[in-house]
């Protein structure tokens, strides 16, 4: 019994741990800020191929999501990395196209989504965003990083990240 109130005490104390971490990364990546947003989605899907056992067949997931955007400067005037509000309503926006949604019904048939390839999905669709003339102002543009992170449980993750 305490054990399993232990857990979210001890998930908690993890992802604190893991958020000071990446903090000494970016200042030694060359990207001294950044701006970190959660979000969650729910997704079903299967994989091909007997290398996966039985994910070959349909399963779900609850993805937590974690983005992180990697800046070597702050925004004059406004000193901030990326706008907090208009990346959260961005990242759930995107993660609308695939929340609730059977996978295999989203991406091209045989697609393996596997975790690191909606880690790679969802960063190009934040990178098209963001980082292209379809936003809407010079001020949305963002130059810097962006780091998109699944969390499959508490004990395993992947992540995508790469400069735009």
């Amino acid at each position: 019994m305490l054990v399993g109130k232990a857990l979210p005490v001890l998930f908690s104390i993890f992802l604190v741990i893991t958020t000071l971490i990446n903090v000494v990364v970016d200042a030694a990546s060359g990207f001294p800020f950044s701006l970190g947003i959660r979000d969650s989605i729910m997704i079903a899907h299967s994989f091909k191929g007997e290398q996966f056992g039985p994910a070959q067949n349909v399963h779900g997931a609850t993805y937590t999501v974690d983005v992180t955007f990697r800046s070597k400067n702050l925004v004059p005037k406004n000193n901030w990395v990326i706008d907090i509000g208009e990346a959260s309503t961005a990242l759930s926006r995107i993660l609308s196209k695939y929340n609730f949604k059977n996978l295999d019904q989203v991406f091209p048939e045989g697609e393996n989504t596997t975790t690191e390839f909606m880690c790679r999905a969802i960063h190009r669709d934040l990178a098209a965003h963001f980082c292209t003339n379809r936003a809407k102002s010079k001020a949305e543009r963002f130059k810097g990083s962006i780091c998109v992170k699944l969390w499959e449980s508490h004990k395993a993750w992947a992540c995508y990240e790469a400069i735009v």
